[in-house]
């Protein structure tokens, strides 16, 4: 399950993209409803003519009457712009959809990949402990050391042992977050090959506060969002505007035939749209302050992500620069002073689980760099590469 198979499966079977595409369908054909034409209006009646004059005969009437709506030019205008709104707040959400599920799923690839690191470091860690204790149980049967120094042997590879249960499970727990992620069926017990993880180099803050201003698409979508309150509100004033029905029918009696035109004006006496204009002032306060409130809180979360990033490259640069060194160089001495009899099995245990544990840190500190820039990679919003499905 490479990284690439993984996002190709993803962006095939994901049901989030489905639904958001089947949302900017839905705004295209709000688009179509808003450019329609209101239908005419056709009546048809028909009855029979009774004459109060026996010298007049009874006879059959007919009637037939056609009326069409005249809508006002700045009514559909605003209707339209609202509707042309929701087009660009929908393809921004599918825009934003698919950054979100690229680094949802790059982000639970390399928990796969930590996860089996972590394994590989535990079965290490445990090999290491099993040919101490074998050292030991040969000491301890010769009577070089006491058995005291056996039940600690035993004790740290019960604890290495668990470790590795711990770590197989944990190996379990991602596949199953990157598989509901992918939405595809996968087998049970996929592994993921090493892939190259991101360079740590970023621009400076300043920088990527700019590219996120300008490309993110949680921000097009709350700014979509204030233009289409404000097409409501011009178009809840407009309506106050009465629109005219132009009325042309026919009236046929035994001795007569009328043809009639006429114009129907509504008369706002009573209901002059406050509470609509009222509620729609309303919605583009709202709109306009999500639109604040989403600036904020993305460079937040930008400023927070820059944070974790610059944390972790630092324990990168000092584990890379010395400390896994150093705790290696520690483990050495301590096993020779231990094979020398220069030392106990406790201090040779104490080497050997500082150098486990600076490993695992180093593990940690290497992944959660990663997932600070696969963070600052979504909210920078970067379009994927030429050949990348997401």
């Amino acid at each position: 399950m490479t990284l690439e198979t993984a996002l190709r499966l993803a962006a095939t079977h994901s049901p989030i993209l489905a639904d958001i595409a089947a949302q900017e369908r839905g705004a295209h054909a709000a688009l179509t409803t808003a450019r329609a034409y209101p239908n005419p209006d056709l009546q048809l009646g028909a009855g029979k003519s009774l004459s109060k004059f026996q010298h007049i005969p009874d006879g059959q009437n007919n009637a037939a009457a056609l009326s069409q709506l005249i809508e006002l030019p700045s009514v559909r205008e605003a209707r339209r712009l609202g509707a042309e709104a929701g087009i660009v707040a929908a393809e921004a959400s599918v825009s934003d959809a698919r950054i979100n599920l690229r680094t949802s799923v790059k982000q639970a690839f390399f928990e796969v990949l930590r996860r089996q690191e972590e394994l590989r470091l535990a079965k290490v860690n445990l090999d290491l402990l099993m040919q101490i204790r074998d050292r030991v149980k040969l000491k301890v049967k010769v009577g070089e050391s006491p058995r005291f120094e056996l039940v600690k042997a035993d004790v740290e590879v019960l604890a290495a042992q668990s470790a590795v249960k711990s770590a197989e499970f944990r190996i379990i727990q991602a596949r199953d977050r990157l598989r509901a992620i992918i939405g595809a069926p996968l087998a049970k017990n996929f592994e993921v090959p090493q892939e190259k993880l991101l360079p740590p180099d970023l621009p400076e803050l300043d920088e990527l506060r700019k590219e996120l201003l300008e490309r993110q698409p949680v921000l097009k979508v709350a700014n979509a969002q204030a233009q289409r309150a404000e097409a409501r509100v011009q178009l809840e004033r407009n309506l106050r505007i009465p629109q005219p029905t132009i009325t042309v029918g026919t009236n046929q009696d035994p001795d007569w035939k009328l043809w009639q035109v006429g114009v129907s004006l509504p008369l706002p006496l009573w209901n002059r749209r406050q509470g609509p204009i009222g509620e729609a002032l309303a919605g583009l306060e709202r709109a306009e302050a999500e639109k604040r409130q989403v600036n904020i809180s993305l460079l937040g979360v930008l400023d927070q992500a820059y944070g974790r990033y610059q944390i972790a490259k630092n324990q990168v640069k000092i584990f890379e620069t010395g400390l896994l060194r150093d705790a290696e160089n520690a483990m050495k001495v301590a096993e020779a002073a231990y094979r020398h009899g220069e030392r106990g099995i406790l201090e040779f245990l104490d080497a050997q689980r500082v150098l486990r544990t600076t490993r695992l840190d180093y593990l940690n500190a290497r992944y959660e760099l990663q997932a600070a820039l696969i963070e600052i990679e979504r909210l920078r919003a970067i379009p994927p590469s030429p050949g990348e499905i997401l």
